[in-house]
């Protein structure tokens, strides 16, 4: 099934739902343990009926669903085909089919809470050093390239954080003095708390070192010089 871009994602109008990273995010409130299991169980079998199903995760109070395709297809200007991990039809249509589920049980979503960690290293060789992070975090050398047409390190089981490469220079261009940070963090967030929570962190002292790509990337040090990325993605965002 082909991946769905941004703008039909953003055409879609799934006001409980938000895009971060590859996939389709929603949280809803739900009042004690045995009403959000009440409401996993029925989201279950709505995935039942059509053989596709979210990552859950229940907390005190809240249950978090992300839906994913596992098997997207994503097609290169020339045309070449690759599997990815990545929002497709059955994550929309199964992503309204949840919220009408929330809505007859009575549950409240809360879309603008929704965020998603992602690591980040830069480097000239991911080729390289890819098989060392995919050991490292996962032990599973499939983990390389898993849902990307690059050598971005995804487990299977989503224990760990993704990993993906970014440039950086050959270690013989990089001056005497070292490389500098080569690991950063990602946060993805809904775009209506964006902005909130880059000025929180400047209020507790870091500071906006690159906003050039705002508002989908902007770059936030704290005040030893570490980097971290806001990151929303616009082009799914709904417009007004």
């Amino acid at each position: 099934m082909d991946m769905l871009r941004g703008d039909r994602i953003a055409e879609a109008h799934l006001t409980d739902w938000r895009k971060l990273a590859q996939g389709l995010h929603g949280r809803w409130l739900v009042d004690g343990f045995s009403a959000g299991a009440r409401f996993v169980t029925a989201v279950a079998a709505a995935g039942d009926e059509v053989g596709h199903h979210p990552r859950v995760s229940m907390g005190r109070g809240h249950v978090d669903l992300e839906l994913v395709t596992p098997d997207a297809i994503y097609r290169d200007d020339e045309g070449t085909e690759y599997v990815v991990e990545w929002v497709t039809q059955q994550d929309v249509d199964l992503a309204r089919r949840i919220s009408e589920i929330a809505s007859e049980l009575g549950l409240e979503a809360d879309p603008a809470s929704v965020s998603e960690v992602e690591l980040g290293l830069d480097t000239a060789d991911s080729a390289t050093i890819a098989p060392v992070w995919a050991a490292l975090l996962t032990g599973d050398p499939e983990s390389q390239g898993r849902g990307s047409p690059s050598d971005e390190v995804r487990d299977a089981t989503v224990r760990t954080p993704n990993l993906w490469f970014g440039d950086a220079p050959a270690a013989d261009d990089v001056a005497t003095d070292g490389p500098g940070q080569r690991f950063h963090v990602e946060v993805y967030l809904a775009p209506e708390v964006a902005q909130s929570r880059i000025a929180a962190a400047v209020a507790a002292g870091g500071t906006v070192v690159d906003d050039s790509e705002a508002p989908g990337l902007t770059v936030v040090a704290d005040q030893d010089g570490n980097r971290g990325v806001v990151c929303v993605d616009t082009s799914a965002a709904a417009k007004d």
